[in-house]
């Protein structure tokens, strides 16, 4: 357990972000939040701003002074900062790939001027591109079909660089469809888990691209926290410099999604056991499926989910019912 250290986490006011700010903060450790709030929201991190060993820094990651102000003092660096979304990026990719990459080049520097060797940042599943194989591993991908992807497999790229000839220890976590509190369900870009758990809860039908019959291995936030506290505070040299999966080994198709979430939420709406999907057409830059092998982290980390997607399941339903029910 990380404890006693002061931890730089960019994209801190986001979902992913916020939710490790309140994990180490509960472990005593001093951290710095740095957001531009571009997607993530004041709200998630006001909770803490009375608290002593947090201190919230509005900037942006494309600004060069401001990762390096924000690195000075650092023990490691948690990089979550991104502008997230395939169809995101395919609507504006020049957008994506300042904040994704020229938004990490800066961290790296940061990191190096800091004397900061541990940096753990975001990569994403979607560097496997157009790669049939299943499960995902590690050291065979396929060629990125987004500049979603193309952004976080640049990353990866300068990440081993760095490692080379810096002195640096950089890991990346590549997540598989994360979901659990605080992650948006509004906006044209949510993600498919809390956009159709809002949806359901307001009694409206949610909207499923293609057939539903994609799959994805989708993983719950505490699963995600745990590894990144594992790969910040990790002591095997084999484990350094290189990328991991981040996911729970298992796959579950859009509609089997739309179905357990029926199931579930029929308890508080017992309304919705006759609820049906629309159907709209497949959209650019989605792959048809995702499955990660975790061996590779499990072994060199230790990683082991502690939450299935049924059991992440049902914790966000009560979590998005309290709070946009």
């Amino acid at each position: 357990m990380i404890t006693n250290k002061t931890i730089l986490i960019t994209g801190g006011a986001g979902f992913i972000g916020s939710n490790l700010c309140e994990k180490f903060l509960q472990q005593n450790n001093h951290v710095r939040c740095l957001d531009n709030l571009a997607t993530g929201l004041y709200s998630n991190i006001q909770p803490f701003l009375s608290n002593p060993l947090f201190t919230w820094i509005e900037g942006d990651v494309r600004d060069l002074n401001t990762c390096l102000e924000a690195a000075q003092g650092a023990d490691m660096i948690c990089h979550q900062a991104a502008l997230g979304s395939v169809p995101r990026s395919v609507a504006e990719p020049l957008r994506s790939h300042d904040s994704n990459v020229t938004g990490f080049l800066n961290i790296l520097e940061a990191a190096k001027a800091a004397k900061i060797k541990r940096v753990v940042y975001a990569s994403s599943s979607s560097v496997y591109g157009d790669s049939p194989e299943l499960p995902k591993q590690e050291d065979k991908i396929g060629r990125p079909i987004s500049p979603y992807a193309v952004t976080k497999l640049t990353d990866e790229l300068y990440a081993h660089a760095y490692g080379l000839l810096y002195p640096l220890e950089l890991i990346g976590l590549r997540y598989f469809n994360v979901f659990g509190k605080r992650q948006r369900p509004d906006g044209p870009y949510a993600a498919v888990v809390p956009k159709f758990i809002a949806l359901m809860l307001k009694g409206e039908a949610p909207e499923i691209h293609g057939t539903g019959s994609q799959s994805r291995d989708f993983t719950y936030i505490a699963n995600v926290l745990q590894a990144n506290e594992l790969a910040l505070s990790t002591t095997n040299p084999a484990a350094l410099n290189t990328v991991y999966n981040v996911a729970c080994g298992s796959r579950t198709t859009v509609l089997e999604l739309f179905e357990g979430l029926r199931n579930v939420l029929c308890v508080y709406k017992p309304e919705l056991s006759d609820m049906k999907p629309f159907f709209a057409p497949s959209r650019a830059g989605d792959v048809p499926h995702s499955l990660a092998s975790i061996s590779k982290i499990s072994t060199l980390l230790g990683y082991q989910p502690t939450h299935t997607f049924e059991q992440g399941l049902a914790d966000a339903i009560v979590w998005y019912k309290d709070n946009h029910g």
